[in-house]
């Protein structure tokens, strides 16, 4: 089980890394939920943007 999750959290954060690469080669964004449960845009040269709730409402 703890395999399993280890697993699980490894390709979750490749995801992201994969993410991450393809909104540097594209010139776009990605957007996720922080831990502090704020939702943001992280711009492939490093800014991150909070959303507020109109843009996240129509997005």
């Amino acid at each position: 089980m703890i395999n399993l999750t280890q697993d699980l959290a490894k390709l979750i954060r490749l995801t992201g890394d994969r993410a991450k690469l393809d909104a540097k080669a594209n010139g776009t964004y990605i957007v996720y939920k922080t831990a502090e449960g704020q939702i943001v845009k992280e711009y492939s040269t490093g800014e991150i943007e909070k959303m507020n709730e109109q843009e996240l409402n129509h997005e």
